[in-house]
């Protein structure tokens, strides 16, 4: 049995806990029964202990699986290959829970339905702006109403490229939710508001030109940025060279640049040059979202 997962970037500037979508960046899983648990780890965090156990993986796969096969317990091989940078905002974390609900219903003998797997991960991850392109692939709008995840999605055209930058060290989620106000002006609110419902727009008639007005945000993005302060010359930088435009993704540290395909390589260059102790990647995006295979 086999899973693949994207990557993913959120938020996209003003798009807070709501818009999403998939990079051509993909954790593999392979699963097959074996009398004995065994795990195997190639790539992103091979080296981690922790991470080797990928423990989260087996916590969701195996509450998963006994919920799916009736109470059963079932010992596999699992061979994992990460891609996905770990802790760096590109949504590894819900790549390893969209990865081991689709796992779980392989295993189990049962046909996935794509959004039951993303009602499901929900459970283990409570925004959808990074679970939603998960599965589904593309770009995507999202919203909660209860327990359950309604979302719209639009392909994304192979013209365009995703070109990231991948600090050397992470910004904690926790931390960087703390550093947040818990109150913000109507002022704050109703800008972040109008530029992520014209961003919404803009990807859904593919009027890419404008994306440079609409990421702007003040919720969250800039006060992310002030704990890793080199972030600010990063989206400068991109911004200069072309880019159409440069968020953090999710809540960081990895910037998301989205740029045409043939001015990706000059942002690429620059990137790199100027950031030399960062990891500059360029990548399609995707629009298939998970893939299981029996």
């Amino acid at each position: 049995m086999f899973v693949s997962v994207p990557a993913t970037s959120a938020n996209l500037g003003p798009g807070f806990d709501t818009l999403g979508l998939a990079i051509d960046l993909r954790n593999e899983i392979v699963l097959r029964p074996s009398k004995f648990l065994s795990i195997s780890t190639k790539g992103e965090g091979a080296g981690n202990p922790r991470i080797k156990k990928n423990t989260l993986f087996l916590h969701v796969f195996n509450e998963q699986y006994r919920r799916l096969s009736g109470g059963k317990k079932g010992s596999f091989r699992f061979e994992f290959t990460n891609r996905i940078p770990i802790s760096r905002g590109l949504g590894s974390s819900s790549a390893v829970i969209v990865a081991a609900i689709t796992a779980a219903n392989l295993a189990a003998g049962i046909q996935y339905n794509k959004r039951k797997i993303l009602n499901t991960a929900l459970r283990y991850e409570h925004h959808p702006d990074n679970i939603t392109p998960a599965v589904m692939g593309g770009f995507n709008v999202a919203c909660l109403e209860g327990d359950r995840v309604y979302s719209k999605k639009r392909r994304l055209p192979s013209f365009l490229r995703a070109v990231l930058v991948v600090p050397d060290r992470r910004i904690s989620t926790a931390r960087s939710r703390n550093v947040l106000p818990k109150m913000y002006s109507k002022e704050e609110m109703v800008f972040s508001l109008s530029h992520a419902a014209y961003m919404t727009a803009l990807f859904m008639t593919e009027s890419w030109d404008q994306l440079r007005i609409a990421s702007k945000d003040r919720i969250h993005q800039e006060r992310r940025m002030r704990m890793m302060p080199e972030l600010f010359e990063v989206q400068k930088l991109a911004l200069e060279k072309g880019a159409l435009m440069s968020t953090l993704s999710g809540s960081g540290s990895t910037f998301f640049n989205l740029a045409y395909a043939d001015d990706a390589p000059k942002i690429h260059r620059a990137l790199e040059e100027r950031f030399p102790q960062f990891r500059v990647m360029t990548h399609s995006l995707d629009n298939g979202g998970v893939i299981g295979k029996p």
